[in-house]
């Protein structure tokens, strides 16, 4: 069953205004949410970019209904610029920085504390990279603990290391629910939020290596827009916020690209509606970012 619920659809495709004969890039590609509703905006190209073989799967029936007008290419979104076509820009790049839903629905995968399935979270599957288990039950204390901190912001990351090595002495983790409990009976929230959310998202984000994965693509994607050109990001957590917000900032002024530089299109990141939140309990936490390439003006500067 398709459970897949693209983020800020809506704001998206509004704010990307897609056009005929328009070529964009679902650099993020998952469910294909933000692919089908571009299509359908307008006659327009979308390339869609994905590690996950899932959707490379999921592709086919894309490829299937618009012809000529999807691509799919399978690969990281850090490689951008390799992937895709040389010398060749784009109207329009988006990237959602989330786990998709069928990633988190499928207890195999081991994203989710909701099932009771492996401790993998590897979004490319089983093509290299060690899994979740493997880190939780090999790497030593400190480097736990600093994983827990740096990737989760988890405040209690050192007893929660301390614990995991403890408990590996008799038992290795190998189970998402067996992790979460562990974490729980150290973490107490009264926020409605589960404990354990914080270090499985740092766990998720050192087995994929997402924060470099974003930095990188980021300063791949100034070259590939066209002029007029929109980069749009959907990130879901502090640390993926303050990269693309520090990029932004940075490429607003001071550009590798001579001549051109990057326009913020809101002051501040928008947000999903209560409606939203309420239909999509996943949306609470997402931000939307864009930027538009324009060229400098006589003085050197952005207009």
């Amino acid at each position: 069953m398709d459970t897949h619920i693209p983020v800020l659809l809506r704001e998206v495709v509004e704010t990307l205004s897609p056009k005929d004969g328009g070529i964009y890039i679902d650099a993020t590609f998952g469910g294909g949410g933000y692919t089908r509703a571009l299509l359908e905006a307008k006659n327009c190209k979308v390339i869609g970019i994905d590690r996950d073989p899932d959707a490379a799967i999921r592709a086919k029936s894309f490829k299937n209904e618009f012809k000529d007008r999807f691509e799919f290419i399978s690969g990281v979104f850090s490689e951008l610029d390799t992937l895709l076509p040389q010398n060749q820009t784009y109207d329009g790049i988006v990237f959602d920085f989330g786990v998709s839903s069928f990633q988190l629905d499928q207890a195999e995968r081991g994203f989710s504390f909701r099932f009771d399935g492996p401790l993998d979270m590897r979004m490319s599957k089983d093509q290299g990279g060690p899994t979740a288990a493997e880190i939780l039950n090999t790497y030593p204390e400190n480097q736990l603990s600093e994983i827990i901190y740096v990737y989760g912001e988890e405040k209690k990351a050192r007893i929660i290391a301390k614990t995991i090595v403890e408990q590996r002495k008799t038992k290795f983790l190998e189970t998402t629910q067996e992790f979460a409990k562990l974490v729980r009976s150290i973490v107490k929230r009264h926020d409605g939020i589960d404990p354990a959310t914080l270090t499985f998202q740092a766990l998720r984000i050192f087995v994929n290596n997402e924060l470099i994965e974003i930095d990188t693509s980021l300063k791949k994607t100034f070259n590939l827009l066209s002029v007029g050109g929109k980069v749009i990001t959907v990130t879901f957590h502090s640390l993926e916020d303050r990269l693309v917000k520090n990029w932004m900032r940075t490429n607003a002024f001071a550009c590798t690209r001579q001549g051109y530089a990057l326009k913020t299109l809101f002051s501040k990141p928008l947000a999903p509606s209560l409606q939203e939140i309420k239909a999509n309990p996943r949306s609470r936490s997402a931000k939307m970012r864009a930027a538009t390439l324009v060229p400098l003006n006589e003085k050197g500067t952005p207009p």
